[in-house]
Protein backbone atom coordinates (compact mmCIF):
# COMPACT_ATOMS: atom_id res chain seq x y z
CA UNK A 1 0.00 0.00 0.00
CA UNK A 2 2.84 2.41 0.73
CA UNK A 3 4.28 1.76 -2.72
CA UNK A 4 0.91 2.56 -4.26
CA UNK A 5 0.65 5.81 -2.35
CA UNK A 6 4.28 6.62 -3.14
CA UNK A 7 3.64 5.99 -6.86
CA UNK A 8 0.57 8.22 -6.71
CA UNK A 9 2.66 10.97 -5.11
CA UNK A 10 5.35 10.44 -7.74
CA UNK A 11 2.77 10.56 -10.51
CA UNK A 12 1.21 13.67 -8.98
CA UNK A 13 4.65 15.28 -8.74
CA UNK A 14 5.39 14.48 -12.42
CA UNK A 15 1.99 15.87 -13.38
CA UNK A 16 2.65 19.10 -11.48
CA UNK A 17 6.10 19.40 -13.11
CA UNK A 18 4.59 18.73 -16.55
CA UNK A 19 1.84 21.29 -15.98
CA UNK A 20 4.39 23.84 -14.80
CA UNK A 21 6.36 23.15 -17.96
CA UNK A 22 3.28 23.70 -20.12
CA UNK A 23 2.50 26.94 -18.29
CA UNK A 24 6.10 28.12 -18.76
CA UNK A 25 6.02 27.22 -22.45
CA UNK A 26 2.67 29.00 -22.76
CA UNK A 27 4.06 32.13 -21.13
CA UNK A 28 7.14 32.05 -23.35
CA UNK A 29 4.97 31.59 -26.43
CA UNK A 30 2.81 34.54 -25.36
CA UNK A 31 5.94 36.62 -24.90
CA UNK A 32 7.24 35.54 -28.33
CA UNK A 33 3.90 36.41 -29.89
CA UNK A 34 4.01 39.83 -28.28
CA UNK A 35 7.52 40.31 -29.66
CA UNK A 36 6.42 39.00 -33.05
CA UNK A 37 3.44 41.32 -32.92
CA UNK A 38 5.74 44.30 -32.27
CA UNK A 39 8.03 43.18 -35.10
CA UNK A 40 5.05 42.63 -37.37
CA UNK A 41 3.82 46.16 -36.64
CA UNK A 42 7.26 47.58 -37.46
CA UNK A 43 7.41 45.56 -40.68
CA UNK A 44 3.86 46.59 -41.61
CA UNK A 45 4.99 50.19 -41.16
CA UNK A 46 8.03 49.48 -43.35
CA UNK A 47 5.74 47.97 -46.02
CA UNK A 48 3.61 51.13 -46.03
CA UNK A 49 6.72 53.34 -46.12
CA UNK A 50 8.15 51.43 -49.11
CA UNK A 51 4.82 51.68 -50.95
CA UNK A 52 4.63 55.42 -50.20
CA UNK A 53 8.27 55.97 -51.22
CA UNK A 54 7.76 54.16 -54.53
CA UNK A 55 4.62 56.19 -55.24
CA UNK A 56 6.31 59.47 -54.30
CA UNK A 57 9.19 58.61 -56.64
CA UNK A 58 6.84 57.62 -59.45
CA UNK A 59 4.57 60.67 -59.21
CA UNK A 60 7.57 63.02 -58.99
CA UNK A 61 8.69 61.49 -62.29
CA UNK A 62 5.30 61.96 -63.98
CA UNK A 63 4.09 58.38 -63.52
CA UNK A 64 0.88 57.14 -61.91
CA UNK A 65 0.87 56.03 -58.28
CA UNK A 66 0.44 52.29 -57.83
CA UNK A 67 -2.45 50.62 -56.00
CA UNK A 68 -1.65 48.12 -53.32
CA UNK A 69 -2.64 44.64 -54.47
CA UNK A 70 -3.51 41.95 -51.93
CA UNK A 71 -2.44 39.26 -54.41
CA UNK A 72 0.92 40.90 -55.04
CA UNK A 73 1.35 41.45 -51.28
CA UNK A 74 0.84 37.70 -50.77
CA UNK A 75 3.28 36.81 -53.55
CA UNK A 76 5.88 39.16 -52.06
CA UNK A 77 5.35 37.77 -48.56
CA UNK A 78 5.69 34.17 -49.76
CA UNK A 79 8.99 35.00 -51.47
CA UNK A 80 10.47 37.06 -48.63
CA UNK A 81 9.67 34.28 -46.15
CA UNK A 82 11.02 31.54 -48.43
CA UNK A 83 14.32 33.36 -48.96
CA UNK A 84 14.71 33.97 -45.23
CA UNK A 85 13.86 30.40 -44.25
CA UNK A 86 15.91 28.74 -46.98
CA UNK A 87 18.86 31.11 -46.85
CA UNK A 88 18.99 32.26 -50.44
CA UNK A 89 18.52 35.56 -52.22
CA UNK A 90 17.25 35.76 -55.77
CA UNK A 91 14.22 36.24 -57.97
CA UNK A 92 13.72 32.57 -58.75
CA UNK A 93 11.86 30.47 -56.20
CA UNK A 94 13.76 27.87 -54.15
CA UNK A 95 12.70 25.16 -56.62
CA UNK A 96 14.31 27.14 -59.46
CA UNK A 97 11.07 28.30 -61.07
CA UNK A 98 11.02 31.89 -62.36
CA UNK A 99 9.48 34.60 -60.19
CA UNK A 100 6.55 35.19 -62.52
CA UNK A 101 5.29 31.63 -61.94
CA UNK A 102 5.19 32.30 -58.19
CA UNK A 103 3.46 35.64 -58.70
CA UNK A 104 0.96 33.99 -61.10
CA UNK A 105 -0.38 31.88 -58.19
CA UNK A 106 -1.44 35.03 -56.31
CA UNK A 107 -2.04 37.58 -59.08
CA UNK A 108 -3.89 35.59 -61.70
CA UNK A 109 -3.77 36.53 -65.40
CA UNK A 110 -6.98 34.66 -66.30
CA UNK A 111 -9.65 36.92 -67.71
CA UNK A 112 -7.19 39.65 -68.68
CA UNK A 113 -5.71 40.28 -72.11
CA UNK A 114 -2.70 42.15 -70.69
CA UNK A 115 -0.76 40.72 -67.72
CA UNK A 116 2.82 41.53 -66.72
CA UNK A 117 4.84 41.49 -63.52
CA UNK A 118 8.21 42.73 -62.29
CA UNK A 119 10.10 42.39 -59.02
CA UNK A 120 12.63 44.28 -56.92
CA UNK A 121 14.42 42.64 -53.97
CA UNK A 122 16.60 43.94 -51.18
CA UNK A 123 17.99 42.75 -47.88
CA UNK A 124 19.73 44.48 -45.04
CA UNK A 125 21.37 43.30 -41.84
CA UNK A 126 19.75 43.77 -39.42
CA UNK A 127 17.32 46.20 -41.01
CA UNK A 128 16.81 48.57 -43.89
CA UNK A 129 14.69 51.69 -44.24
CA UNK A 130 12.38 52.61 -47.11
CA UNK A 131 14.68 55.54 -47.94
CA UNK A 132 17.74 53.27 -48.11
CA UNK A 133 15.82 50.74 -50.24
CA UNK A 134 14.87 53.48 -52.68
CA UNK A 135 18.43 54.81 -52.79
CA UNK A 136 19.79 51.36 -53.66
CA UNK A 137 17.07 50.56 -56.21
CA UNK A 138 17.45 53.93 -57.96
CA UNK A 139 21.22 53.33 -58.24
CA UNK A 140 20.64 49.97 -59.97
CA UNK A 141 19.59 50.14 -63.65
CA UNK A 142 17.36 47.03 -63.55
CA UNK A 143 15.63 48.05 -60.34
CA UNK A 144 15.25 51.62 -61.54
CA UNK A 145 13.63 50.31 -64.73
CA UNK A 146 10.97 48.55 -62.62
CA UNK A 147 10.35 51.71 -60.59
CA UNK A 148 10.00 53.75 -63.79
CA UNK A 149 7.92 51.31 -65.88
CA UNK A 150 4.85 53.27 -66.91
CA UNK A 151 2.61 50.26 -67.49
CA UNK A 152 2.57 49.14 -63.81
CA UNK A 153 -0.69 49.76 -61.97
CA UNK A 154 -0.42 47.49 -58.90
CA UNK A 155 2.20 46.84 -56.24
CA UNK A 156 2.74 44.31 -53.48
CA UNK A 157 5.30 44.85 -50.75
CA UNK A 158 6.54 42.52 -48.05
CA UNK A 159 9.31 43.03 -45.54
CA UNK A 160 10.16 40.14 -43.24
CA UNK A 161 12.66 39.96 -40.44
CA UNK A 162 14.61 36.75 -39.85
CA UNK A 163 16.54 36.61 -36.54
CA UNK A 164 19.29 34.19 -37.63
CA UNK A 165 18.99 33.60 -41.36
CA UNK A 166 21.20 30.86 -42.71
CA UNK A 167 22.73 30.32 -46.12
CA UNK A 168 23.86 33.46 -47.90
CA UNK A 169 22.84 35.53 -44.87
CA UNK A 170 25.46 33.74 -42.67
CA UNK A 171 23.32 33.54 -39.52
CA UNK A 172 22.71 37.27 -39.37
CA UNK A 173 19.50 38.99 -38.42
CA UNK A 174 18.18 40.29 -41.73
CA UNK A 175 15.25 42.21 -43.13
CA UNK A 176 14.25 41.07 -46.62
CA UNK A 177 12.03 43.23 -48.82
CA UNK A 178 10.23 41.94 -51.90
CA UNK A 179 8.26 44.33 -54.12
CA UNK A 180 6.13 42.82 -56.87
CA UNK A 181 4.87 45.14 -59.62
CA UNK A 182 1.97 44.22 -61.85
CA UNK A 183 -0.61 45.16 -64.43
CA UNK A 184 -3.79 43.34 -65.45
CA UNK A 185 -6.19 44.79 -68.03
Amino acid sequence: MDDGVHMNHARAFRLVVALAGFVTVGLLASSALATSSSSAKALTTLNREVLAAINTFRTSNGLVALRESKGLDQAALAHSREMGLRGYFGHNSADGSPFWKRVDRYYRPQGYSNWAVGENLLWGAPAVSAAKAMQLWIASPGHLRNLMTSKWRDLGVSAVSVPAAGGVFRGQQVTIITTDFGVRR
